[in-house]
């Protein structure tokens, strides 16, 4: 059974009861989310080739420290890194490290500040120099996915619109959708419930109610879904080696629909693509 708390009354642990954040709340998201926007805007011309990801990881680092919030994922259960840097066919959760990008590579960079206690998590892709159409394509029904599953949140449905949205795009555009990685609530919590599957029917899964706060972050993938991780515990690829590509923001259930809090404020949002 599903059941929802007051996020002020509720413990700083993941219960599996959802939380209803208020306006205090909402604002204390704006500035963590929108912090994280800014970084992902200011690392749009870093990504290039020659560009060793390790570099893109260190400015992640440095820029939340001259504004006085901490990554999420530095030391998050032995994570090293203060991002995720997914090249290619890597779903999700890739190390950075100092082998250089490669002209032609797709990168999601996935980001989490967090800022006065609050946490800001997003990611996006970038493409590093020319792309190949079929990447492109991929990175366009991506993001489109994204947009379409958020346009399914307002309170009365349930969370399964979301996945209903994002599957039928994906798989009219004949790609396909992971299964083994979703969206989360976020907040004070870096996961916290519910999650958020990114496939499924919209008579399914929880009620969405005014202040709750999850992320949405599509995985799709040129071939088939199946991922599997790799020995370091951490880093996801699909199994076929096909392309992968994800983009994810942070949402808040309004009265009437929702509100975007990781949008960028430089209408980078698509790096690289046409608007």
């Amino acid at each position: 059974m599903v059941t929802y708390i007051d996020a002020t009354s509720a413990p700083l642990k993941n219960t599996g009861v959802i939380r209803l954040y208020d306006a205090d709340a909402f604002a204390g998201m704006r500035k963590a989310c929108q912090l994280t926007a800014r970084c992902l805007d200011e690392l749009y011309p870093l990504v290039k080739p020659g560009v060793a990801t390790d570099v893109i990881d260190r400015f992640v680092f440095e820029f939340g420290m001259d504004h006085g919030a901490l990554p999420a994922t530095l030391n998050y259960r032995g994570y090293t890194k203060s991002s995720c840097t997914s090249i290619n066919h890597v779903v999700c959760h890739g190390i950075p490290n100092d082998k250089p990008l490669r002209e032609g590579d797709v990168v999601n960079i996935d980001v989490t500040y967090i800022l006065d206690g609050w946490h800001g998590d997003s990611s996006r892709m970038y493409p590093v120099g020319e792309i190949k159409r079929a990447a492109e394509r991929l990175l366009e029904v991506t993001h489109e996915c994204l947009m379409r599953g958020i346009a399914a949140v307002r309170p009365g449905a349930r969370t399964g619109a979301i996945g209903e949205a994002i599957q039928a795009h994906a798989e009219a555009e004949r790609c396909s959708v992971v299964r083994d990685f979703c969206g989360h609530g976020v907040g004070r919590l870096f996961h916290d419930a519910p999650n958020i599957l990114h496939y499924g029917r919209a008579n399914e899964g929880p009620e969405m109610k005014e202040g709750m706060i999850f992320t949405i972050e599509p995985m799709i993938n040129l071939g088939r879904p199946h991922v599997k991780v790799l020995s370091d515990g951490w880093t996801a690829v699909t199994r076929d080696r096909s392309l992968s590509a994800q983009y994810e923001h942070t949402v808040g259930v309004t009265a009437d629909g929702c509100e975007i809090f990781t949008l960028s404020p430089g209408g980078l949002d698509r790096p690289g693509l046409a608007a």
